[in-house]
Order: C-alpha cells, then sequence, then structure tokens
C-alpha cells in the first residue's frame, strides 16, 4: 500500500511507536520515517525483526534506532524514554501500540498490567519530553472500544475490557494533557487480518476470523490500518478525537 503520508511532511519530527518490531506498529513506523521523520522503533523480544526495520529505514536515507523495553516494567520504560531524549532530544508524536493478554504462560492480571498501566505509565513517562503541538495516539479495538454496549466473543473479553480500561484511563489525563498543549486522540479498528491477535482468535475459535469478515464485509489488512494510525497522528482535528476504522455497524456507541 501507498503511503498516506506526504514524502517530506514530517522532516524534524520525532517519533515513537511502542511494539513496532512486526506487524501494524512496523508499517506505521515505515509510513513516518518515509515521510522523513526519526522514528524509534520498541521491541520487548524482537530485537533481530526491529534492526532490520531499522537498517532498511537507514539504507533509504532515513533516521531509525531500536530500544528495547518491557512496558510491564517501569524502569524499562523510563530507560526507553531516556534514550529517546538522548538520541532525539525530545518527542512529538507517541504511538501507544503494544498490546497483548492473549499469550500463553502470562499472570493472571497480565492483560490489565499491559493494557491499562503500562499505557498510562509510558504516557507519563513521555510527557515530560513532548511538548505543545506534539501529539498521542493510542490503538484499540472496536471490539474493546465499545464492550461495555456491545459483547465479544468470550475468548476475547478480558483483553477487550482490559484494553477498554486503558483507554479510560489515558482519557483521565486529557485536561492535564491539554494544559500542556499535548494532544490525545484514539484509532478504533475491526479485527485486522494477519496480526497476532485475529490468529490466535481464530485458533482459539476457528472461523471466528471469517464470521466476522462476513459480518463486516470487509476486514483491514496490516498495511491499510497502520496507514489509517499514521493518518490519525498528523491530521488536524480536535484533541480527544476517535478515528473509527471499517464497519462499525454492528457496534452500538454508549448512549
Amino acid at each position: 500500500m501507498s503511503n498516506p503520508l506526504q514524502p517530506g511532511s514530517l522532516d524534524g519530527t520525532r517519533v515513537l511507536v511502542t511494539g513496532s518490531s512486526r506487524g501494524v506498529g512496523a508499517d506505521t513506523v515505515r509510513y513516518f520515517a518515509e515521510a522523513g521523520a526519526q522514528v524509534a522503533i520498541n521491541f520487548r523480544n524482537k530485537e533481530a525483526r526491529a534492526v532490520k526495520l531499522a537498517t532498511a529505514i537507514r539504507e533509504s536515507g532515513g533516521t531509525a534506532i531500536t530500544i528495547g523495553a518491557d512496558l510491564t516494567d517501569p524502569e524499562s520504560v523510563a530507560s526507553m524514554f531516556d534514550t529517546v531524549k538522548k538520541e532525539f532530544g525530545g518527542l512529538d508524536i507517541l504511538v501507544l501500540n503494544a498490546s497483548g493478554g492473549m499469550e500463553s504462560g502470562m499472570e493472571e492480571d497480565y492483560a490489565m498490567v499491559l493494557n491499562r498501566d503500562a499505557q498510562v505509565n509510558a504516557l507519563t513517562a513521555a510527557e515530560p519530553l513532548m511538548g505543545k503541538g506534539s501529539r498521542v495516539v493510542f490503538v484499540t479495538s472496536h471490539q474493546a472500544h465499545f464492550i461495555r454496549t456491545t459483547p465479544t466473543m468470550p475468548e476475547y473479553e478480558a483483553v477487550a475490557r482490559s484494553k477498554r480500561a486503558g483507554e479510560d484511563a489515558l482519557r483521565e489525563k486529557i485536561p492535564a494533557l491539554s494544559d500542556a498543549g499535548i494532544e490525545f486522540v484514539v484509532v478504533s479498528g475491526d479485527m485486522i487480518e494477519g496480526t497476532i491477535t485475529a490468529t490466535l482468535l481464530n485458533r482459539m475459535n476457528p472461523g471466528a476470523l471469517d464470521e466476522r469478515k462476513k459480518a463486516a464485509g470487509r476486514l483491514y489488512n496490516v498495511a491499510e490500518f497502520a496507514a489509517e494510525v499514521a493518518q490519525a497522528a498528523v491530521d488536524e482535528v480536535p484533541s480527544d478525537n476517535t478515528r473509527l476504522v471499517g464497519d462499525v455497524s454492528d457496534f452500538t456507541p454508549e448512549s
């Protein structure tokens, strides 16, 4: 898919995308870098993929660094933003893309720790680096965004509720962010073909992906959804804007 951002439109812009060694995060980073941004690629354990992506960006004339950090570890997060400050001097766009909760072998509260607590901690740690006109983008799903009014499949409910809790907790910070001139927007998408979450859900509930695709008419792929995330980072919209990507006719908004 072609880049939704114009070449050179982000020259000098400093960007960090969490969970960006693969999937939606990686494609979002590519779009930013192609538009001229300096990008920080965050990974937890996929260092080789992060390095490969950064190398490709540099070979194309861009600026990219890789930063390993576990978002559930506050010290690791603090170190990540120390690196951003050292390398870039500050931050203009923070994309909170990393999420999870369906991995096997994790503690019972892992989804809430990662999708709520870690998101708030990451934003809190980033705030001192962000100035007036900077923007935070929180990436979520329709299944999570609308979970209070539209049930989701049982296999995903705990993750959906934790991501909604994360969105709510982040929104509570909007007044303070606004005082500092930092904008906050949400991007919500349906199930995305090619993501780890969609693959795991389909494995746990065979046919779930096809069923959702039939109901929605079509599902976005990774590159298409990443394009929406990248665009949301630069569009002139009010802070607290929610970008709903794809069909939402099966989801009931809150009253």
